[in-house]
């Protein structure tokens, strides 16, 4: 095998795990173009050509990681196509913009706690309030840990 053979092939595992966890196909692979290009940005042709796929086919996928806040729109000097790049810390600000949706989760949890009587529903959802809202309170640090150790 090739360095570049094994380059794409660690990259279509990479997008089959995504797959396995829930991704969809098509945005799991330009996610994986995404993560093992060199280049500073991408168009949709870029990543068909990568992919093999149809530049159309690209389309929907590259909405859905603009929508998830993993990839942005580039500016490139001379260039008339739309250009694509990896936003900067994406991993961190994602994981710190799951709040909102683990905030929602709290506060539904926290009104079947307000509503249930006592028993096992109530100690249920007590537990997964409980649970929620110490991962809010340790988020922040971790992120904050995480970057010291990235930075020494």
């Amino acid at each position: 095998m090739t360095g570049e053979t094994d380059r794409k092939d660690a990259a279509e595992h990479l997008a089959l795990t995504l797959v396995g966890a829930g991704m969809q196909r098509m945005g799991a692979r330009a996610l994986a173009a995404f993560l093992f290009s060199d280049k500073e940005s991408l168009t949709a042709g870029d990543l068909a050509d990568e992919l093999g796929v149809s530049a159309g086919s690209v389309s929907g996928a590259i909405k859905m990681l603009a929508q998830m806040g993993v990839i942005e729109r580039s500016f490139v000097a001379g260039s008339r196509r739309e250009h694509f790049r990896m936003r900067d810390n994406v991993w961190t600000t994602l994981y710190s913009r799951q709040h909102s949706v683990v905030d929602d989760v709290l506060n539904a949890v926290q009104r079947g706690v307000e509503v249930v009587g006592p028993g096992a529903a109530h100690d249920r959802l007590t537990y997964m309030r409980d649970f929620y809202a110490f991962l809010l309170n340790e988020v922040p640090a971790l992120v904050e840990r995480f970057e010291r150790q990235r930075s020494s």
